[in-house]
């Protein structure tokens, strides 16, 4: 298999072209337009589309056409370009449109700030679109994991039908790392795919009324169902049951149990845990190693799939041997800290230290922390 030396955000847009994505559309935001700027050359050397939108609310629309057409699309960003997108996201989350999308995060609230930044976990698994909508959200914290990810993230797109999130940082945009390049979709592969679309995606000849759409959500496809009853006057009124969409929604979110991957690693006999996703769980690993050096026995627990949030890691803690869980991340205050502390349900004491605003979380600094929370 190929190795290469490549930035994570380049590693994303080889794996998305590697995977059979064929169209792009985006808007340069620092930290990750090495994204858009990879894509530019890349796709049309593979018969792709790429295209700069003139804002994050054309370009998501853009990604939503040419996925309605058949095409498999991504589009990426950074925090504040990812919240101008979020009517589009939950259109295509109504839509049951397989996009992938690249959150690269930076500093925030408002503008924020260009540095590195994991200020957008609650945004990606709470509150990425309205209506109370989900999406699988992955979380790699390296550039092999976002190049693997994001080869993922369009199998689960086009699986559910659903969008797909990578929530990264600006850490892993900007650094290089040796990568095992994912292996490319063959033209085979990729036209049967695109024959099984054939029932959902819009041709320009065919017309769905509402009375059309009645299809199943296992495919991951529109879950409108109509129904006709007699109005007061005697005429028909059709009543579109969402309600009915939005259980088999919540039916989709409950398979999403077999998706959850977490790390853990040297839990067997640990006292202590520490935990993290994307970068501030690969340095809290770092931090690991360092502490079993001076002697305590410390474990790590990783969530790699961010939502569903893997509680059954936190909740299978003996609470009679460890001692307190700590959670660190680029955030403040922390945010997965409260998944956690639910996952906990107050079995065992759990304690947060963080930084945010571009600040990049060192080792020394997790060190400190977990060193003043010892009896």
């Amino acid at each position: 298999m190929e190795r290469v030396f490549m930035k994570g955000a380049e590693a994303v847009a080889e794996a998305a072209v590697r995977a059979g994505c064929r169209f792009y559309a985006g808007y340069p935001i620092t930290p990750q337009n090495e994204t858009p700027e990879y894509l530019a050359r890349r796709l049309p050397e593979v018969g792709g589309v790429f295209l700069q939108g003139e804002s994050e609310v054309a370009s998501i629309n853009m990604v939503l056409g040419a996925s309605i057409a058949g095409a498999k699309a991504m589009t990426s960003s950074s925090s504040v370009g990812i919240a101008l997108m979020a009517e589009g996201i939950s259109q295509a989350l109504n839509g049951c449109q397989p996009i992938v999308i690249a959150n690269f995060m930076r500093g925030g609230p408002g503008g924020g700030t260009i540095q590195p930044a994991q200020s957008d976990y609650l945004q990606g698994t709470k509150a990425i679109g309205n209506g109370g909508c989900k999406l699988i959200v992955l979380a790699p914290c390296n550039v092999q994991e976002a190049a693997d990810l994001t080869y993922e993230a369009f199998r689960l797109a086009e699986r559910d039908r659903n969008p797909v999130l990578i929530l990264a940082d600006g850490c892993i945009a900007s650094m290089m790392e040796p990568v095992i390049l994912p292996p490319m979709r063959t033209d085979e592969e990729l036209e049967k795919e695109r024959l099984a679309r054939r029932n959902w995606i819009s041709n320009g000849v065919r017309t769905r009324g509402w009375g059309s759409i009645k299809l199943d959500l296992w495919y991951g496809r529109a879950a409108m169902v109509n129904a006709e009853s007699q109005g007061a006057c005697g005429k028909p009124v059709v009543e579109h049951t969402l309600e009915s969409a939005n259980r088999l929604w919540a039916e989709l979110y409950e398979t999403w149990e077999n998706d959850i991957r977490v790390e853990e690693y040297r839990t067997e006999d640990a006292e202590y845990i520490l935990t993290g996703y994307g970068t501030g769980g690969r340095v809290c690993r770092a931090a690991v190693d360092q502490l079993r050096e001076k002697g305590y026995r410390v474990g790590l627990i990783r969530p790699i799939v961010v939502n569903p949030f893997p509680a059954n890691a936190y909740k299978k803690l003996d609470s009679q041997k460890v001692k307190f869980v700590l959670c660190s991340e680029m955030a403040i205050p922390g945010q997965m800290f409260e998944d956690v502390q639910a996952s906990l349900c107050d079995r065992i004491p759990s304690y947060y230290y963080g930084r945010s605003g571009g600040h990049i979380l060192e080792e020394s600094e997790v060190i400190d922390a977990f060193m003043s929370h010892l009896d």
